[in-house]
């Protein structure tokens, strides 16, 4: 058994997981757009 297959069922049995793991990247991904575009320029 993979671990594609065991979280697959896990998901399938805690559908409510599949919402919060969608948020968490979401909001992973749209932190990581923040730090990137933050740049800091030092001299002319």
């Amino acid at each position: 058994m993979s671990a594609k297959d065991t979280m697959a069922e896990y998901l399938a049995q805690n559908p409510r997981m599949i919402g919060v793991l969608f948020t968490l990247v979401l909001l992973l991904s749209q932190a990581g757009t923040v730090a990137a575009g933050t740049n800091t320029q030092i001299g002319p």
